[in-house]
């Protein structure tokens, strides 16, 4: 395989993951089959660092990549976290919370490239939700549940803030709205 494709590669079989994510964690329920989803969730975590740093390394940044290496990151945290709600490990008003405004936010991505073409980069806030939402997921899997619940409320928080900063940022785009 050419070292061009790779980056695209990993971000197809973080998705492929998924599946099986949900297989282990929908046929088995024990501890063993909640350690192994542990397992591929943080292995699939681990290529959403790898795919970017390496196309960015490489200078080898896709029209693919840019679709659907943030599709593959969003499919796999909220298929993690409604996992989460079915196994009684997370509550289900915050996963609805993290959820509404990871969709909320791709929204906005939309619309700033309709309206410009603008690519809204993650900033500092929404770096610290991501590594938080993911080692909340991985805790919870595990069953350090204070560890988990600690850091689910760590993500909760940064999910908001987050999201509070990306649209203050961007309210220009709103301001016809009321008038």
């Amino acid at each position: 395989m050419k070292k061009e494709h790779i980056p695209n590669a990993l971000t197809l079989g973080r998705i492929l993951i998924i599946p099986l994510f949900i297989l282990v964690l929908s046929v088995w329920n024990s501890l063993t089959a909640h350690i192994v989803a542990a397992i591929l969730f943080a292995l699939a975590s681990l290529t959403d660092y790898l795919d970017g740093y390496l196309a960015r390394k490489w200078q080898v940044v896709t029209n693919f990549g840019k679709f659907a290496d943030p599709m593959a990151d969003k499919i796999l945290v909220m298929t993690a976290f409604i996992m989460l709600v079915e196994l009684g490990f997370a509550p289900a008003w915050i996963v609805a919370i993290i959820i509404c405004r990871e969709l909320a936010v791709t929204g906005l991505r939309l619309l700033l490239v309709e309206n410009g073409g603008t690519v809204l980069a993650a900033a500092m806030p929404g770096k610290i939700k991501t590594f938080s939402q993911m080692f909340a997921i991985i805790f919870l899997l595990v069953h350090w549940q204070l560890l988990g619940t600690i850091t689910l409320y760590i993500a909760l928080f940064f999910t908001l803030y987050s999201g509070y900063d990306y649209f203050k940022g961007t309210s220009y785009l709103f301001k016809d709205t009321f008038q």
